[in-house]
């Protein structure tokens, strides 16, 4: 009797879709396992061993969501994450909301139960398609596949809308996009797949003049350049061409240079200076300080808005006055950079600020001879460590071939304090600026960056926290057996927890013992034990001299590295 062949409509649609996504660029796959997604992940197990696409394992939703982002964040690129039904896809939103408002690609294949099952208290089924409302630029319900001829071609439509929804081809707004798949049973069955041919890759950000012609600015008004995070080198690249002070945050991309302002805080308290400024022009999606938007709300100073991408304008206190994708100086601005005038703005800004930070130097921060340590110098290298010695120490040990992460702690305002100015890949979580997946972002980056056979980066990628940031996404320390171990370091400063409410004005009029119990929430956590549950190696820095040291050389597998900090 010949054997019964079984026939898989969710099968022959997966491996269509998949092949498709893969022919427009996709290079990476996030997959969360589950019964109603079987035919996805079964191909793109398969897709994998062909070696079609790089397939990244994960057990929580949530870290699949945030690995997604990291991957696009650093090949430009949108990542596919796979996840089966109900609470499942409701675990990505804090991912999906980071992505829309950081402007970050994203595909999610989630896949659901055929119309028949919905709405009659079917297990793990739950509306599905909407779910996340306004921070997806697509979001199709896709019947469930039975078979037909024309099938592959919706396969392929269907691919082609969700990555064109998603890195922004039509809006200039890269987003999520969700494709909602339903499947009926059988779920899967056996099928030789065709392996695709990639597509000449494209990264999400569309070109600056993309919306028409670029504003120009005319020389006149004392201007300082605004970056915030995102902004890219155009921020740098205006601020140099037309003679003004640059205020770039530490993950703008732009904080480098013979224009920037690192202490840019203090200097726009001063009436000499920041009173004195009349146009502000702002690249990126500035976070980090009160000082920008108070800037921008003043009534006597005229703003001007730069986003190449974006659903929403950055505008506080509604101040603006012009919002532009595209913007450059004109040539009587480009000539009036040379005058005296113009030399004189910039050069109070740059010296009064270069002022500030020789003022404000730690002793601790020079480089020590190891020829002859004094007893002063022994001190400093036992003495304990603060949040400033271990960002200026990152920072340093930070190269253009290394990628640095920073959490949504009290160390990334720290370091956007003080670190000076230095041409390396910095990125970040700020589009809501939550403490949510900033490990498994950390991961997508170093995945991504240290991919073979082509490597973005030799380096290494760090990541520098607090505790909490570190504790709320312990579960994306759960890596899969047998795929690549990214070069990483997670940085992890310990003050107890909360630490930021410290410089909040709740912390003048708050019981000390209702800041303790609600908003500092100290956690005791044995992180040497965490790391060796989850097979990370780990290492202790107590004093700088511990620092300097783990911070030498690229760790060859994923590492915890402890940093107790006096609170």
């Amino acid at each position: 009797m010949p054997e019964r062949v079984i026939r898989s409509p969710a099968t022959d649609f997966s491996f269509s879709l998949l092949n498709e996504f893969i022919r427009r660029g996709v290079r990476d796959l996030v997959l969360c396992p589950g019964a109603r997604s079987q035919a996805l992940a079964l191909a793109a197990a398969e897709l994998e061993q062909a070696g079609s696409i790089r397939l990244h394992v994960r057990t929580d939703e949530r870290s699949a969501g945030f690995l997604g982002l990291g991957l696009a964040l650093e090949t430009g690129l949108p990542a596919l994450v796979v996840v089966t039904s109900g609470t499942a896809v409701a675990n990505l939103h804090p991912a999906v909301l980071e992505a829309h408002h950081a402007g970050v690609p994203m595909i999610l294949l989630t896949a659901d139960r055929p119309a028949e099952l919905r709405g009659i208290r079917s297990n793990q089924t739950t509306v599905q398609s909407g779910l996340f409302g306004v921070a997806t630029r697509l979001c199709l319900d896709v019947p469930a596949p039975v078979g037909e001829s024309d099938e592959e071609g919706i396969a392929a439509l269907l691919a082609r809308q969700a990555m064109d929804a998603a890195t922004g081809v039509f809006t200039a707004a890269p987003g999520p996009a969700q494709l909602n798949l339903a499947f009926r049973e059988p779920l899967s069955a056996a099928r030789t797949p065709r392996p695709s041919v990639a597509t000449r890759s494209r990264r999400f950000a569309p070109s600056m003049s993309s919306d028409g012609p670029a504003m120009l600015l005319a020389a006149g008004p004392r201007t300082v350049v605004v970056a915030g995070d995102g902004a890219g080198p155009e921020a740098e690249e205006l601020a140099h061409a037309s003679g003004w002070p640059l205020l770039a945050e530490v993950s703008s991309g732009a904080r480098f240079g013979p224009n920037l302002i690192v202490h840019y805080r203090e200097l726009l308290a001063d009436v000499d200076l920041g009173g004195q400024v009349e146009r502000v022009v702002v690249f990126g999606h500035p976070t980090l300080s009160r000082e920008i938007p108070a800037l921008i709300a003043r009534g006597d100073v005229e703003t001007i808005i730069v986003a190449t991408t974006g659903l929403e304008w950055y505008n506080p206190a509604h101040a603006a006055r012009a919002f532009t994708r595209s913007i450059g100086a004109d040539a009587e601005c480009l000539l009036a950079a040379r005058t005296p005038t113009a030399r004189e703005w910039l050069g109070r800004w740059v010296m009064t600020s270069r002022a500030l930070a020789e003022a404000t130097a730690d002793e601790g921060r020079a480089p020590i001879d190891k020829r002859g340590i004094t007893r002063a110098e022994l001190a400093v290298l036992r003495a304990p460590l603060t949040r400033t010695l271990l960002v200026d120490a990152v920072w340093r040990a930070s190269w253009p071939h290394d990628r640095l992460v920073l959490g949504a702690s009290r160390l990334i305002r720290e370091a956007d304090k003080r670190v000076p100015g230095k041409k390396i890949t910095v990125l970040s979580n700020r589009g809501l600026a939550g403490i949510d997946g900033t490990i498994s972002t950390a991961l997508g980056v170093a995945l991504a960056s240290q991919a073979e056979p082509e490597p973005r980066s030799v380096g290494v990628t760090r990541v520098l926290m607090g505790d909490l940031t570190f504790l709320h996404d312990v579960g994306s320390l759960l890596l899969t057996p047998g795929e690549p171990e990214p070069r990483l370091q997670v940085i992890v400063g310990v003050d107890g927890g909360g630490s930021i409410f410290d410089g909040l004005e709740v912390a003048a009029t708050a019981p000390v013992d209702a800041m303790e119990r609600v908003l500092y929430t100290p956690r005791r956590v044995d992180l040497e034990a965490l790391a060796a549950a989850y097979g990370w190696n780990y290492a202790i820095a107590a004093t700088r001299s511990d620092l300097e040291r783990a911070l030498t050389g690229a760790p060859t597998r994923p590492t915890i590295l402890e940093v107790p900090l006096v609170r």
